[in-house]
């Protein structure tokens, strides 16, 4: 009998210990990984030949991502094919920065394409600069990162429309 009570102690800190451990959330555990945030800093309004900082912030729950890689893809509206993609560098806890002048009055557009481990978030944020002509202003469609890069899977279908 005393032999018995032993195992079940012992098994009982066995299990105890196991159960200790710290736990990495991943989806094979059962927990859901924390949400990557990514948050766009820089303001909707800029001016024309300015220099500003394109910013985005970085988070995971409650704490900063310094080990992000962050691009900043920044186009006229319309014509996301011209646009250019830009390195951000840390700059503080989370944040990601690098410097950009916008040459021409218009409506711009910007991917802050973020990696932080397993996640991909690209928030998509809207420029206006200066005073443009909104009548002028070509319409953007790009709804993803990967809309630019993708044949026209629809031929018939006219997207060229207002590039003349």
């Amino acid at each position: 009998m005393k032999r018995l009570w032993m195992a079940m102690a012992a098994t009982a800190a066995l299990v105890a210990g196991c159960t200790e451990k710290e736990t990495v959330d991943t989806i094979d555990n059962g927990e859901m990984p924390v949400e990557v945030v990514v948050e766009v800093l820089t303001p909707m309004e800029v001016a024309v030949n300015e220099e500003i900082a394109l910013e985005a912030k970085v988070t995971q729950g409650d704490k900063a991502v310094d080990d992000a890689t962050v691009e900043f893809e920044v186009w006229e509206s319309g014509l996301r094919d011209e646009g250019e993609m830009i390195e951000g560098e840390l700059s503080a806890d989370g944040v990601y920065t690098t410097d950009y002048t916008f040459e021409k009055e218009g409506v711009y557009y910007m991917y802050a394409h973020t990696t932080a481990g397993a996640y991909h978030v690209m928030p998509k944020h809207e420029f206006i600069v200066g005073n443009p002509d909104m009548s002028k202003v070509l319409e953007d469609d790009s709804s993803s990162s990967m809309d630019h890069m993708k044949e026209d899977e629809n031929p018939e279908e006219e997207k060229s429309e207002g590039h003349h």
